[in-house]
């Protein structure tokens, strides 16, 4: 019969790791006699970062001790600790490969049911001096589980574990856990899991993306990009579209018919008259899908805007990566919401055009802002294509209008009053301040399906780090690397590889470039970031490769001159 041979508890606390700190609960120590089990932690328990731990989902940790010698044979290990794994409790018996999500236990004087498996992240590996321990505990099918608490109680070491419960569709931990982590997925099986009651909400979302990847047109998710890295491009016209915004026509050089673009996608160029090195920057485009040229707009705020808005002329050649970007107008009936602050209206400009094209019988609501009427730009060209379909809503916001004009602010109070649908999607770009009040307000008027797009670095996720820079991104410390060149191109950034960096995520890391990233050893996908151009490869290899013109970040490293959308 499987027993509980330690109940195992520590509460959160600052840890020095890599030059930075990271507030943790992954220490435990077994505690004497009994403890009490409620329904989010057992008393002297706490997790540091409850974005990936703790909750009524995943209030209890469980490891066996077959997986620990397992690993003790592994690593070649003597030493052993209950609790070093980080686990609430330590079990004998309750295999990942025989327990099953939504089975039920009794043990002491409470009742448990089986969530989901542990959380790959990186602490684990940091707590047993093991970076690359994730990664394993997923490909050895070793992974514990979370157990959510049914009844609460008192628990102690020696106490019998009893089934007392089956789960629906008897998936194990095991297998759950490589139907997310790994290759290879059945349909049938991601449609069994999202079946299964007990199984945490996080996860059940992971599946319905999973499954709605499997099934989904291409035309709409999925696509490869065009062509591989750069290619040359001639700037054939220049049009001012505002006092701040200025559009680029460009076409292929060779003359070739240009790849049409999903509405709402980006491209991203190298200026070589703007700099040296060029500099690399990326712009939605503006223009309607199928066009004989691609459309940018660029607004003036920065050293690259100031040659686009000076400098450049007609002519002119430019790199440009093949379009990108998964902030799509995708196919469906229900009413869409276009909502954008200045020139963030480029990317939901080009999906109206799509409708307008399509004579789209879709509810159409134009929500734009802008400071005035100096500054909106293309407000003739989306009024004409708004007058062209027969269900759309125009409103138009002026922040710093004309002298004795009251100003309009697109507020969560204006939103309110407008009637919007509540089954509408929303698509959404400006500043992050914007998209994120715009998105509260959204879902306060229950609208949920929010889409936005950020074409400046990226909010870090760095689970657990509680010492995250501020300081803009810059050259590494030391000597200058003598590798590939390495471009960040949303952080406007050239460097050099250093042959002893780690990974593209350390260089990263180095320069104070904003990373996302969970695992660090190519199990989450996390940190998954479009390549724009060039070759990497990896160490160690992650266990589910990513799509074609996408990288790792945490576990790869340049094979040529890349350029990286970070």
């Amino acid at each position: 019969m499987a027993s509980l041979l330690s109940v195992n508890v520590g509460m959160p606390k600052d840890l020095a790791w890599q030059g930075r700190t990271v507030h943790s609960g992954i220490f435990k120590s077994p505690v004497n006699g009994s403890a009490m089990v409620h329904k989010l932690n057992i008393d002297g328990d706490g997790q540091g970062d409850l974005n990936g731990h703790g909750g009524e989902q995943r209030a209890v940790l469980v490891y066996q001790i077959e997986s620990i010698r397992y690993w003790q044979h592994y690593f070649g290990h003597t030493g052993f600790e209950f609790g070093q794994f980080g686990e609430n409790f330590t079990v004998a018996g309750l295999s990942d490969q025989d327990v099953c999500i939504g089975d039920r236990y009794r043990i002491g004087e409470a009742e448990f049911e089986v969530t989901q498996p542990r959380v790959t992240c990186f602490r684990v590996g940091m707590r047993l001096g093991i970076p690359t321990l994730p990664a394993l505990l997923v490909a050895h099918h070793r992974p514990g589980f979370y157990f959510r608490v049914i009844s609460e109680g008192r628990v102690q070491a020696g106490d019998p574990i009893t089934r007392t419960r089956r789960g629906a569709h008897r998936m194990s931990v095991a297998g759950i856990d490589a139907l997310l982590y790994l290759p290879d997925r059945d349909a049938n099986d991601l449609e069994n899991a999202l079946d299964i009651p007990a199984l945490s909400p996080g996860w059940r979302q992971s599946f319905r993306e999973l499954l709605s990847s499997e099934t989904i047109d291409a035309s709409t998710t999925g696509v490869e990009p065009s062509w591989r890295g750069f290619r040359a491009m001639k700037v054939v016209d220049i049009v001012r579209e505002s006092s701040t915004i200025t559009s680029v026509y460009l076409a292929a050089d060779d003359g070739a018919d240009l790849p049409s673009a999903r509405p709402g996608q980006y491209l991203t160029l190298r200026f070589p008259g703007a700099g040296d090195p060029a500099p690399v920057r990326s712009y939605s485009l503006s223009c309607a899908p199928g066009s004989d040229t691609y459309r940018i707009s660029v607004k003036r705020e920065g050293v690259v805007s100031s040659y686009v808005h000076t400098q450049l002329r007609t002519g002119t050649i430019v790199a440009v990566a093949a379009p990108r970007g998964d902030f799509v107008l995708t196919a469906a009936t229900e009413p869409v919401l276009l909502i954008s602050a200045g020139v963030g209206v480029t990317p939901v400009l080009a999906m109206l055009h799509h409708l307008a094209a399509q004579h789209s019988d879709r509810e159409v609501w134009w929500l734009h802002t802008a400071h005035n009427i100096d500054e909106q730009a293309f407000a003739d060209e989306a009024h004409h294509l708004l007058q062209s379909l027969p269900t759309a809503h125009e409103h138009v916001f002026h922040t710093a209008p004309a002298a004795g004009i009251p100003p309009h602010r697109l507020t969560a109070e204006a939103l309110a009053t407008l009637g919007l649908p509540s089954d509408a999607t929303a698509y959404v770009c400006g500043p992050q301040r914007f998209m994120t009040d715009i998105g509260e307000a959204l879902t306060g008027l229950g609208i949920t399906r929010i889409h936005t797009e950020l074409f400046g670095t990226r909010t870090p996720i760095n689970p657990g780090v509680t010492t995250v820079s501020s300081t803009p991104p810059h050259q590494p410390p030391g000597t200058p690397g003598t590798g590939p060149g390495v471009t960040f191109a949303r952080s406007g950034l050239s460097t050099h590889w250093q042959l002893d960096t780690g990974s593209l995520l350390e260089l990263a890391e180095a320069c104070d470039v904003p990373t996302r990233w969970s695992c660090r050893t190519g199990v989450c996908h996390t940190c998954i970031t479009p390549l724009l151009a060039g070759a990497t490869s990896y160490l160690p290899d992650p266990l589910e490769a990513p799509d074609n013109g996408q990288v790792l970040i945490c576990c790869a490293r340049p094979d040529s001159d890349i350029v990286l959308d970070l």
